[in-house]
């Protein structure tokens, strides 16, 4: 049996004209910085998926999820493939916690122009594309 690609999403979630990102552990990526998400369940659309990952990562309740972008992801060294879809969603009064202390080491409000260089293979790639999540 061969190997299939996994569905993977990531959300940015934007407050303050600033994005969260969370410092993975335990997991592939490990010690780079990632948006909230995760893996794509069977028959879950992916605005479902988005509530449910921000909620279980961070605690914090979104409405709604719009779609953005997707990248192809081949993590060499792990032998791991991934397409990786990116929603976005705005928050306003809600403050994010790290409720997966076993998943991430910490939580930061990163500005666009302002990111950490250590950033997850897909997030990696999307800027690499050239994406500019304030200007698409």
């Amino acid at each position: 049996m061969s190997e299939k690609p996994k569905v993977g999403v990531g959300i940015f979630l934007i407050k303050d004209n600033k994005i969260l990102l969370l410092k993975r552990k335990g997991a592939h990526g490990e010690g780079s910085w990632c948006t909230p998400g995760g893996h794509l369940e069977f028959k879950e659309s992916l605005e479902e998926c988005s509530k449910r990952e921000v909620l279980e990562e961070t605690g914090i309740k979104i409405e709604t999820a719009e779609f953005l972008t997707v990248t192809n992801d081949i993590f060499e060294g792990e032998n791991k493939h991934y397409l990786s879809v990116f929603m976005k969603a705005e928050i306003k009064d809600q403050e994010p916690q790290n409720i997966e202390p076993d998943r991430h080491v910490a939580l930061e409000w990163f500005s666009w122009d302002n990111l950490p260089e250590n950033l997850f293979l897909p997030l990696q790639n999307l800027l690499n594309s050239g994406f500019n999540l304030f200007k698409n």
